[in-house]
């Protein structure tokens, strides 16, 4: 309680992001596996050097997923977080409009630089995103 790591883990450890990668992992074609494991490749080998290079987009698109749910989120860190200095920008800016008197102009600017993380994170990310998330394993 009272960290950013217990915002950050539940959203890590989603049922959709578990989904996602056993669908992901399904597709993944056993010829390669079975090719190395013949060639006489360890099984950390095979996941290093094979599965994680061919798989890069899946982790791009989770890690997209993931940054932007835990980014966005606001009652459970409204929950977990109880000291001012963890508070989020999320939790912040809420608190801010709930004032008597709440300052407009610093509620916008917050809010353009609360967006900002995640355009950077998803512009950067794009085509990962867009081939992981159409499933496209070479």
């Amino acid at each position: 309680m009272d960290t950013h790591f217990a915002v950050i883990l539940p959203s890590v450890a989603s049922v959709f992001i578990v989904f996602y990668f056993r669908q992901c992992t399904k597709a993944f074609p056993n010829e390669l596996i079975s090719a190395a494991r013949v060639d006489g490749v360890s099984e950390w080998k095979i996941y290093l050097y094979i599965y994680l290079p061919v798989m890069k987009t899946t982790y791009a698109a989770a890690f997209i997923i993931v940054f932007m749910g835990s980014w966005n989120a606001f009652l459970w860190p409204l929950i977990v977080l109880q000291s001012a200095e963890l508070k989020t920008i999320n939790l912040v800016l809420s608190s801010m409009s709930s004032a008597y008197f709440p300052d407009f102009s610093v509620i916008m600017i917050g809010t353009v630089l609360a967006t900002l993380p995640t355009l950077a994170v998803f512009f950067l990310m794009q085509k990962q995103f867009v081939a992981g998330m159409t499933g496209s394993v070479k």
